[in-house]
């Protein structure tokens, strides 16, 4: 394997593991992410991780905890932007008549 390809998969893998650490009723932002798996500024890249995630995975990492740095859903843009909402409110979190959560109130800290 090539050392890009090599890097790809160990942020790939770092990615999960992080998202898999958020509690339910909780979220953190696609920053967050990546600067807890070591790439500032790869929010992007996270994003891709999780809309690559096979439905065995989505089933099993908790992928709708993971919201836009407003609080807002990104997930609309790739038609799952429903459903994440419904997952979320289903663990208790509330959205404003804007469409977004407070941050402020459901962020998880990375320790």
């Amino acid at each position: 394997m090539r050392e890009q390809e090599v890097s790809a998969a160990s942020f790939r893998q770092r990615v999960l593991a992080l998202v898999a650490q958020v509690p339910a009723g909780c979220v953190v932002t696609y920053s967050q992410v990546a600067l807890a798996a070591g790439h500032p500024g790869a929010a992007r890249q996270v994003g891709g991780v999780l809309r690559g995630l096979s439905p065995r995975e989505a089933a099993v990492v908790p992928w709708q905890r993971v919201v836009n740095a407003r609080g807002g859903l990104s997930t609309y843009k790739v038609g799952a932007g429903e459903l994440q909402r419904a997952l979320l409110e289903a663990e208790g979190v509330r959205f404003d008549a804007a469409g977004r959560l407070d941050l402020a109130r459901y962020r998880h800290l990375f320790a």
